[in-house]
């Protein structure tokens, strides 16, 4: 897991471009949204939260004749709420302030991104400020939903570590 960390997007980005032409995902959103939506990190995250719960539980669990499946949907999924918030928080920010996987899939300009429109916003003999800081600022906005709408779960995960069980 730790190598697939170290292996950057540039190394595979061409066989994952060749997939995604193949399975006819260029100039389409989910061509940005697919590739990069399992990302090491998050499964590391996970991962070692999971490892963290506490064993009696799934074992008192299964005693009491539950399934797997159950387990995992009734028992590990509610208390991995904070783990899962805080996935989907970086994955979101990392996703919307992409640039280069954006610029590689999508050549149409109806489905560019916020970044490529700021970047092609950018003239190349001046830049008007005031306008492109306006529309940086406004980017920020949809960030700013998401960390506040999983920002409770992401206190209950920083919160639960300190508190002694």
């Amino acid at each position: 897991m730790i190598a697939t960390l170290m292996v950057p997007l540039q190394v595979i980005m061409i066989p994952i471009f060749i997939q995604l032409r193949n399975l006819g995902l260029l100039n389409n959103l989910w061509g940005i949204i697919i590739p990069p939506a399992a990302t090491p990190t998050g499964i590391f995250l996970a991962r070692q939260y999971m490892v963290n719960l506490s064993n009696s539980m799934i074992e008192s669990a299964r005693i009491d004749g539950a399934k797997e499946l159950r387990i995992f949907v009734q028992l590990i999924l509610p208390l991995s709420q904070p783990i899962i918030a805080t996935i989907t928080i970086f994955s979101f920010m990392w996703r919307w302030n992409d640039y280069l996987w954006p610029l590689i899939v999508i050549t149409d300009n109806d489905l560019m991104t916020m970044q490529q429109a700021l970047a092609n916003f950018v003239g190349q003999l001046q830049i008007n400020w005031s306008n492109l800081l306006a529309m940086t600022t406004i980017s920020i906005i949809p960030v700013l939903v998401v960390f506040f709408a999983f920002q409770r779960f992401f206190m209950t995960g920083i919160t639960a570590g300190s508190v002694k069980g």
